[in-house]
């Protein structure tokens, strides 16, 4: 992902954003890029997202843009909350711009989870042997703000000279009630009766944040015939998580009645052990009690030099470019885990039953965690002055990355008559190295690793205009995608006892791709188009989770003798990726076709029909064939919209087919989301007025109409093992642009 065109380190492992706390006010528009070309980073394999923001030359003289919003969430009144602020000024020379967001939203989240089992060993799962009930309150938010600066000069080779600096972040304030209830299986689609069922209560107030922090200066200078785009960025991004849970554990058996004939909502009404008297699950005097202290955290900084240039010669403008690009990351994982607690945990329980959509036959109830987490704490630093609420990394989860990568390209456009072919070759070298620890029985020793390699990134664009509303699009385009940082450490735990080594695998190499992709175009209209494509992705090294057997003295010499053959639990290459899929878009204005006012109408829609397909040579006893993780089989989405007389209204539906999550559990273990589906709704009215030159819209959003849940499955939809409903929101505001 890019902001201007400079492309950005993602806060997740180093390489993923998060596109929903990106800042809207500060976006002009987006650019979706599919076929890369050379100019782009060769990064993306399946295309590319540049954020162009808003320029202070945008309005002359003095903008603003103003957004002020409120809403609820019917499932426990949840509040949300909007404000976004854009200012600029700007003359004939200079321009100045400024903006702040804050959007805020209380969660309330029901949620199931499951443990399916096989207890025939024929790899089936055919029973449940864990029913798990949660309920997720505290709230999220996302939060920006920034500044840019540019001047044009009037005359000379400089073009103009600017400044930005953009600050967005997401943070998820988490509180967790949550009760597990463990037994001996019971077939799935099942009613009955259970004996001898131990209860685990687990509650927590938590954080969880990401940030990015990007700053860029740059000039556009004319040299003769040439545009000379230098640009110097520096980038830092923070992923943070801290998780203090209390865990109680009972292990005085108790009975239940139970029905996981819809594990859509499963019911189990708990008892006394061997009798029909209720139990309040609330009030068990717990035999066993913990805190579970957790920690995360990985930082990143990225300096970026870039230099890009481009002329016309005749009917071909050429460009080029070098960049370069140090990128150093650390971070660690924390988990340390107290025996016995200095409070009392049932006295937090409050009298307030889950506000849930899920049947509730459990009677869980919210607890006050934040004053829980408090007590605890405070209660362990009065008994031991040097006990700190943080805790102490591990040193096997060790993240030490220094990454430098040097990219230069040449492409070209040529013009030939009714087409033009784009034309170019991008080549990365990447150096990367990775230190941190080898834990063995405890004790840790430095551990460093290095790995390098060069790409060479060819591409071809055809683009024909047949009519002069007909276009043919071809492209030939080739990308990689580099391992997280988390995938390609160093770090590593070795288990003499157990003779298995996990840990990070500096030597994954990066997914390379070839792709092909052709469409036709239809505008029909001013303001319509129909136009269908296809594409095909071949996809080398798929990097996905799993176990490889090897040769234990390689990693632990000492401890493995030689030729000894231990599992190691990292992330793998997996062989013959593919993808392939048809496209299909329209958008349709009656402006052309209608007498008003239903020339207002109009609608829009896409359907995408996918294949994908990798090989994960490493697990089962043969290896198996997955769909590439994230890829649904089928895609579609459709709007039907008004816009006249001042009035802006949108209805849209979206819907995805079931996706591969993760392969590691093994064969037949394969963790899949369903599909999906969301509804939404967004109706604005300008005001026919404007008061002292600004103009005023009030807009209504409804999200998620259809209440519909999220859900995760194991292998097949017969086997959930999560899901999770958040209910419908509605948001009411006014905006106001000068």
């Amino acid at each position: 992902m890019s902001f201007d065109g400079i492309d950005v380190l993602g806060a997740e492992n180093g390489r993923i954003p998060r596109f929903d706390s990106i800042p809207a006010v500060i976006t002009s528009s987006v650019e979706a890029n599919k076929a890369v070309t050379p100019d782009l980073p060769g990064a993306p394999i399946l295309g590319h997202i540049n954020i162009n923001t808003f320029s202070p030359f945008e309005t002359e003289g003095f903008g603003l843009s103003a957004t002020v919003g409120a809403g609820t969430r019917d499932l426990n009144d949840a509040e949300t909350q909007r404000y976004a602020l854009r200012a600029s000024w700007s003359n004939d020379r200079f321009g100045v711009l400024a903006f702040g967001t804050l959007d805020k939203r209380d969660r309330n989240v029901d949620n199931r989870e499951f443990a399916p089992v096989d207890t025939t060993g024929n790899g089936t799962l055919d029973s449940l042997e864990s029913l798990d009930y949660r309920q997720y309150g505290g709230y999220r938010e996302n939060n920006s703000y920034g500044a840019k600066a540019e001047y044009r000069p009037a005359e000379g080779p400089l073009d103009r000279l600017f400044a930005s600096s953009i600050y967005y972040g997401f943070a998820d304030e988490e509180e967790r009630n949550q009760l597990v209830f463990d037994f001996d299986p019971v077939p799935l689609k099942s009613a009955g009766r259970i004996d001898g069922i131990s209860v685990t209560r687990l509650l927590e107030q938590g954080r969880y944040e990401t940030s990015t922090f990007t700053n860029t200066i740059g000039a556009d200078f004319e040299v003769g015939e040439w545009l000379v785009e230098p640009r110097l960025n520096y980038t830092e991004t923070e992923n943070y998580m801290r998780l203090p849970l209390v865990q109680t554990m009972n292990f005085t058996p108790i009975s239940a009645n139970y029905d996981i004939r819809d594990l859509d909502d499963p019911v189990l009404t708990p008892f006394a052990l061997g009798t029909s008297t209720p139990v309040d699950v609330n009030t068990l005097s717990p035999n066993l009690s913990l805190l579970i202290n957790i920690f995360n955290k990985l930082e990143t900084d990225s300096t970026k030099g870039i230099i890009d240039v481009e002329r016309d010669f005749g009917n071909t403008k050429f460009e080029a470019g070098l960049s370069y690009d140090q990128r150093e990351a650390t971070g660690n994982n924390a988990q340390v885990v107290t025996v016995g607690l200095p409070v009392n945990v049932n006295d937090y329980a409050t009298d307030t039953l889950w506000d849930a959509e899920f049947t509730n036959t459990i009677g869980g109830v919210y607890y006050r965690n934040e004053a829980l987490r408090d007590s605890t704490f405070n209660a362990l630093l009065a008994a031991d002055p040097t006990y700190s609420p943080i805790p102490e990394f591990t040193p096997e989860d060790a993240i030490g990355i220094e990454e430098d990568i040097l990219a230069g390209y040449a492409m070209g456009t040529t013009e030939f008559g009714r087409a033009n072919l784009v034309y170019g070759v991008r080549v990365e070298r990447t150096d990367f190295s990775t230190s941190g620890n080898q834990v063995i029985d405890g004790v840790a020793t430095d551990i460093d690793a290095s790995n390098d390699y060069t790409n060479v990134l060819p591409s071809l664009h055809l683009n024909v205009d047949l009519a002069e509303d007909w276009k043919l699009r071809l492209s030939a385009t080739t990308g990689i995608s580099r391992p997280t940082y988390t995938e390609a450490r160093a770090s590593q735990s070795v288990d003499p006892t157990n003779r298995t080594i996990s840990g990070g695998n500096p030597d994954l190499e990066a997914e390379e791709s070839l792709g092909f992709d052709a469409s036709l175009e239809w505008y029909f209209d001013t303001a319509s188009i129909l136009s269908a494509g296809v594409f095909h992705r071949r996809i080398d090294n798929v990097i996905y989770p799993g176990g490889a057997t090897v040769d234990g003295s390689d990693f632990a010499p000492g401890v493995f003798a030689a030729g000894e053959q231990v599992p190691y639990n990292t992330f793998l290459n997996g062989e013959d990726g593919r993808l392939t899929g048809v496209e299909f878009n329209l958008i349709y204005s009656a402006a052309d076709f209608l007498p008003g006012p239903f020339d207002g109408f109009g609608a829009s829609g896409n359907l995408t029909i996918l294949d994908s397909e990798f090989f994960a040579p490493e697990i089962g006893a043969n290896g198996i064939n997955a769909p590439i993780p994230g890829t649904s089989d089928l895609i579609y989405n459709a709007s039907v919209f008004y816009e006249k007389y001042g009035v802006s209204a949108r209805l849209s539906y979206q819907w995805r087919d079931a996706w591969l999550s993760t392969t590691e559990s093994g064969p037949n273990l394969n963790q899949y989301w369903d599909e999906t589906e969301r509804l939404d709704a967004k109706i604005q009215y300008t005001l026919p007025f404007e008061y002292g030159g600004a103009r005023t819209v009030i807009f209504a959003e409804a999200n998620n109409l259809t209440d519909a849940r999220d859900r995760r499955y194991i292998e097949t939809d017969a086997t959930p093992d999560q899901v999770e409903a958040f209910g419908r929101a509605y948001m009411f505001g006014v905006s106001v642009d000068f």
